[in-house]
């Protein structure tokens, strides 16, 4: 595991993820038309670990379902590894992983199923013995025969993880990735994290625990209401909002929001 924090890389143009002007709409009842996402941009470099911080509703995870090609933006660019993941997703697929806060695991199938079906649906040679190596790097292996179904939040949230990693992603999109772990499973996870970044993936985490976030983030993203109200490193946000803590931080910049 790579225990040494890295300093943050500048994002070139190459960057694994940019993301430019997105916008994403609903139609609400009561509200009328809702502006999820508005204007959100977003870039990621290679080997970089970048927090998405926002309140709950704040548009965080309808923008991560646009970056990996789940929704599709009103307007905007993402670009992945290159690709234009609006008019090419399937190519954007096979670079990125997106894990969602929700399993979404079939009950009947077992996590050995579920992992080596990714595997084989992504195209990966071997895909029974990739499977196996990536239940085993989650530490999942001694419930992997156990139908999904029957396990705890915690077990799969390891599964949806080991899924994730099968066609080793370039680009990793997490959501809520440490929910319903122990301790000893969230400190696992992050280390995992920062061993990926330090490999060249790059990384956008959601999460609402701030203190893992700050553990393993090179810089930030600050979303309110869909729209970006600060980005950049712990110092530049501390800095900005005059404050002792990037708990603080965060809430001087959504106040207002």
């Amino acid at each position: 595991m790579c225990s040494a924090r890295r300093a943050p890389e500048r994002v070139s143009e190459a960057a694994l993820l940019s993301a430019q002007g997105l916008v994403r709409t609903f139609e609400d009842r009561g509200r009328g038309v809702v502006r999820a996402v508005d204007g959100v941009s977003i870039t990621v470099g290679a080997g970089e670990v970048v927090g998405l911080l926002g309140r709950n509703g704040a548009g965080k995870t309808t923008t991560l379902r646009v970056l990996s090609t789940l929704l599709p933006p009103d307007s905007g660019t993402v670009a992945v590894a290159g690709v234009d993941a609006l008019v090419h997703p399937l190519q954007a697929r096979t670079r990125l992983a997106y894990v969602p806060a929700e399993a979404g695991l079939p009950a009947r199938l077992t996590p050995r199923e579920v992992v080596t079906l990714f595997a084989r649906l992504q195209g990966v040679e071997s895909a029974d013995s990739v499977a196996e190596v990536c239940l085993a790097r989650l530490r999942a292996t001694d419930f992997a025969d156990t139908p999904c179904g029957g396990l705890s939040t915690g077990m799969k949230r390891r599964v949806v993880l080991a899924r994730a990693l099968v066609h080793q992603p370039a680009l990793l999109l997490l959501d809520e990735p440490t929910d319903g772990l122990d301790v000893p499973g969230r400190r696992e996870v992050l280390a995992l994290i920062r061993e990926l970044a330090g490999a060249g993936c790059g990384v956008l985490l959601s999460s609402h625990i701030m203190s893992e976030v700050e553990a393993v983030a090179d810089r930030y993203v600050v979303i309110a209401k869909g729209r970006v109200v600060g980005e950049g490193t712990g110092p530049m946000l501390l800095e900005r909002t005059h404050a002792d803590t990037l708990d603080d931080a965060f809430l001087a910049l959504v106040a207002d929001a």
